[in-house]
């Protein structure tokens, strides 16, 4: 089975956190699952530093209500990582309000995070639905981009 670590954290976001997580549901359960399904042991230990990481931004400040927002230059490396269209949906998601500068820079850090050398739109779209699952507060952005997601429609209103 060829996969990578978007593969099982999707694997992973689909079975045991989005529909009514169960809360019995260790690490060490969902490690044998995961390999049980045919994932191998590296990429399932790359998907748990991947959360373990996303983990570690739970808790952001929020940035305020600023009237002006900075400008956002993507580094040589993290457009090699993102393609331009990619990089354009986030700034459209930041300018609709869906991420703000806080979480948009989660997203960015969690694609830099995974081994791929390019990160499409579509699974772009994932990561960002991922990140914003686990932020309080964000139940309203979660639900459009999740909307937008399974749609498949590509109009962006917010």
């Amino acid at each position: 089975m060829k996969e990578n670590v978007l593969d099982v954290l999707m694997y992973l976001f689909e079975n045991y956190f989005y529909d009514e997580p169960a809360e019995d549901t260790d690490r060490e359960t969902m490690q044998t699952a995961l390999l049980e399904a045919g994932f191998s042991d590296t990429e399932v230990d790359k998907a748990f530093e991947w959360l373990d990481g996303l983990a570690e931004q739970r808790e952001l400040p929020e940035l305020g209500n600023a009237v002006t927002e900075p400008i956002r230059i993507f580094s040589d490396f993290e457009q090699q990582r993102l393609d331009a269209e990619s990089r354009g949906f986030l700034m459209v998601l930041q300018n609709a309000g869906v991420l703000d500068a806080n979480r948009r820079e989660m997203v960015i850090d969690r694609v830099m995070a995974l081994d791929s050398q390019l990160v499409d739109l579509d699974d772009l779209k994932w990561i960002i639905l991922m990140v914003l699952f686990t932020q309080k507060g964000q139940e309203a952005n979660f639900a459009w981009m999740e909307n937008h997601l399974f749609s498949g429609t590509e109009e962006l209103r917010h």
